[in-house]
């Protein structure tokens, strides 16, 4: 039972107010029959790609209904296009917390910048949100009692990439590009942060607008800067005219990305072929993988997916970031309040779906801190595991 669009139209200036109304009565999001749950990705616009994981939560939750649900209640997933654009996601989560019958929780939800433009307004309410789709420090500093962050940190991906390329490459002039905004900040931070330890500095720090398209200069820096491997935080549609733009300039480091761009056969697809030899950073298992995990949504797929959907690491991301908040559903029983749910999450150790194993606490709300390094062949589509799954210290 999903409703995985919602048309939000021209809303009224007083939904931006983030205060609950004084004696304003709180709606729940559950009945005696379903569980509301909401979340928001970019269907359309430069990011559309990442919306593969609003479809990958949808077919987890369909599985969930058709195997009789959770406690006697099915899940019904409101599912809305934000476009990348924080102010669609902030107009989407109020209307559909606000409206009959409100939602419990969130699931998932793509975008560091969306997510933070909401995070206050759910937690100020105590509604769950269980696995954002972004590897931000904000979620979990200072830690919010209602948030369980599934994401692996940008910042811990990005010092294991650097840290790759520096002692098993022999990288020693290392530039990184970046999106200007949450996102690509707290890769930014991280890849400086380890570079500092290892006693080099960047030789660029070029940083990207979400509006810009001509890239040309952005790829003369990096290029003039003499890199010989760039570390890159951008979202799908830059890092295909980004490739693009370098070959045409004839530069081709080392290039090596976030989790975020780890769909190879996308990127690959997506960006003409160009996908070649690329590293990166994931926090999945592979989609080939043959875990028991993987292969029961793989089987799963060609029934519950829609038409011209692609089995793929985005669509995978959206079971996995969820798969624990389905485990805390399980836990919290028939008496499914907010409380119990928190306090059902809280009792999760060492779970293991198709992300690395997962753990949370009364004082730990990072629920996964392992990744591993993955490289693109000469294909740009076969991908070799590079590294065991690692917690970075």
């Amino acid at each position: 039972m999903l409703k995985q669009t919602l048309k939000i139209g021209a809303l009224a200036a007083a939904l931006c107010a983030t205060a609950l109304p004084a004696g304003a009565q709180q709606l729940s999001g559950v009945t005696d029959t379903e569980i509301h749950i909401a979340a928001w990705s970019p269907q359309t616009g430069p990011a559309a790609p990442w919306g593969a994981v609003a479809r990958g939560t949808a077919m987890l939750f369909q599985m969930v209904n058709d195997a009789g649900g959770i406690n006697g209640r099915k899940i019904v997933f409101h599912s809305f296009d934000d476009q990348y654009n924080p102010a669609k996601t902030v107009a989407g989560i109020k209307e559909l917390v606000e409206k009959e019958p409100g939602i419990f929780g969130v699931a998932s939800g793509v975008g560091t910048s969306s997510g933070l433009a909401v995070k206050d307004y759910l937690m100020e309410r105590g509604i769950p949100w269980v696995g954002p789709a972004a590897g931000s420090l904000h979620w979990i500093t200072p830690p919010q009692k209602a948030l369980f962050a599934m994401y692996p940190l940008y910042a811990d991906e990005a010092k294991l990439l650097t840290r790759y390329l520096v002692e098993k490459e022999g990288k020693k002039k290392i530039a990184i590009f970046y999106a200007s905004d949450e996102y690509g900040e707290n890769g930014h931070r991280g890849a400086v942060a380890e570079m500092e330890k290892l006693g080099i500095k960047p030789v660029a720090e070029v940083p990207v607008n979400q509006a810009d398209r001509d890239l040309k200069s952005h790829l003369l820096k990096l290029k003039e800067s003499g890199a010989d491997a760039v570390l890159m935080w951008v979202n799908p549609t830059h890092a295909v005219i980004t490739l693009k733009t370098a070959a045409a300039l004839q530069f081709a480091p080392q290039w090596a990305v976030s989790s975020t761009l780890s769909d190879a056969a996308l990127m690959n697809n997506i960006s003409g072929g160009l996908w070649k030899n690329i590293l990166f950073a994931s926090f999945g298992e592979l989609p080939d993988a043959n875990t028991p995990e993987v292969k029961k949504y793989r089987d799963a797929f060609s029934k519950y997916a829609q038409q011209g959907e692609r089995w793929g690491v985005f669509f995978m991301a959206g079971i996995g970031f969820v798969e624990p908040m389905v485990e805390g559903l399980k836990r919290a029983g028939r008496n499914l309040t907010r409380e119990n749910f928190i306090k059902a999450m809280e009792t999760i150790k060492d779970f293991k779906g198709i992300m690395g194993r997962v753990s949370y606490g009364p004082n730990e709300r990072q629920g996964q801190r392992e990744i591993f390094l993955a490289r693109t062949d000469d294909s740009g589509v076969k991908v070799t595991q590079l590294t065991p799954w690692t917690t970075v210290k």
